[in-house]
C-alpha cells in the first residue's frame, strides 16, 4: 500500500486539538484534514507543535468557500490559509466549488469563471510547492458528470480530490471515475450513504454515515483500484452524521472497518 489513511476533521467545529489528535494517532489514522477558522486553531507554529506533540500531521487544510466572481475578500482569506497550509507542511490545499446560480442553471461561463479562479490558486500556492485540488461535491457549481468533464478540461495546473461518494451519486462508478482522472489526481475522499433524494436537477439532500455503513460503495474495489494505479498520496475518510457517537466512536468505527478490508 503506497498511500496513507486520513481522517477528515468535518465534525469538529471547536474541539480541544492536542488531545483529539492523540486519539486519532490512537485509533490508528496517520494524518488529520483540517477544516477549522484560524481563529480556533491558531498559528501554524501553534498548530505544528500539538501535531509533532502528538505524531499526526496536517494532512491538508481547506478552503472557505470558493468566489466565482473572485470577491477579492474571499480571495485573500483563502491565500491565507494556502500561506498556513504551506507553514504546516500539508500535502495539499483543497477547495470545492461555489453555490449554484439561484435564478437559472449552471452555464458553461459558470464552469469557466471556476476553472479561472482553480488555476489562479494553483498559480498562487505554486510560490510554497503546494498543490491545490478540486473536490467534486454534489450541490455545487460542477452537479453532473457532463459539466465535471467540461471543468477537467480546462484545467492546467490544479489538480482534483475525487469524493467516491459524489462521483456514485452522479451515477459515476467510483472505480471508474479514478480511472479516468488519475492522471489528475492527488487526493481522495472515502464517504458512505445510506439513502438521497434529489438529483435530475434538484439539489441531494444525503444520508450520510461511516465509510462501510451503507449499501451502495465498493469500498474494497475502490480501494484495490487505487493500488493498481499506483496511487500514493493520501486518502481521508470522512465520518457519518449519527449524533449520539462520541468522536472517539467516530474515529474507531471508520479505522475498523478499513483495517477489516486489510489497510
Amino acid at each position: 500500500m503506497g498511500f496513507k489513511l486520513g481522517y477528515s476533521t468535518l465534525r469538529w467545529q471547536t474541539p480541544d486539538l492536542e488531545p483529539l489528535l492523540l486519539e486519532l494517532k490512537e485509533a490508528g489514522w496517520d494524518g488529520w484534514e483540517m477544516r477549522q477558522s484560524f481563529d480556533w486553531v491558531g498559528t501554524p507554529k501553534r498548530v505544528r507543535q500539538i501535531c509533532d506533540n502528538v505524531g499526526m500531521p496536517v494532512v491538508v487544510v481547506t478552503a472557505r468557500g470558493l468566489p466565482i466572481d473572485k470577491d477579492w475578500e474571499q480571495m485573500e482569506m483563502n491565500k491565507r490559509r494556502m500561506d498556513f497550509a504551506a507553514e504546516v507542511g500539508a500535502d495539499c490545499f483543497m477547495f470545492m466549488g461555489a453555490g449554484k446560480p439561484q435564478d437559472r442553471p449552471v452555464n458553461d461561463d459558470d464552469i469557466a469563471a471556476l476553472a479561472d479562479v482553480s488555476e489562479e490558486w494553483a498559480e498562487y500556492a505554486g510560490q510554497y510547492d503546494l498543490e491545490v485540488c478540486y473536490h467534486i461535491h454534489t450541490n455545487t457549481t460542477i452537479d453532473s458528470i457532463e459539466d465535471w468533464a467540461k471543468y477537467m478540461s480546462l484545467l492546467r495546473k490544479c489538480k482534483l480530490c475525487i469524493d467516491v461518494s459524489h462521483s456514485a451519486l452522479w451515477g459515476y462508478d467510483p472505480v471508474e471515475s479514478i480511472k479516468r482522472y488519475k492522471d489528475q489526481l492527488i487526493y481522495v475522499h472515502l464517504q458512505d450513504y445510506a439513502s438521497f433524494s434529489g438529483g435530475d436537477g434538484e439539489s441531494y439532500d444525503v444520508n450520510w454515515v461511516d465509510v462501510g455503513s451503507g449499501t451502495v460503495m465498493d469500498f474494497p474495489k475502490i480501494m484495490t483500484t487505487l493500488e493498481e494505479i499506483g496511487y500514493d498520496r493520501w486518502v481521508t475518510a470522512c465520518p457519518g452524521q449519527i449524533e449520539d457517537r462520541s468522536d472517539r466512536e467516530r474515529m474507531d468505527v471508520n479505522r475498523n472497518y478499513l483495517q477489516e478490508l486489510g489497510y
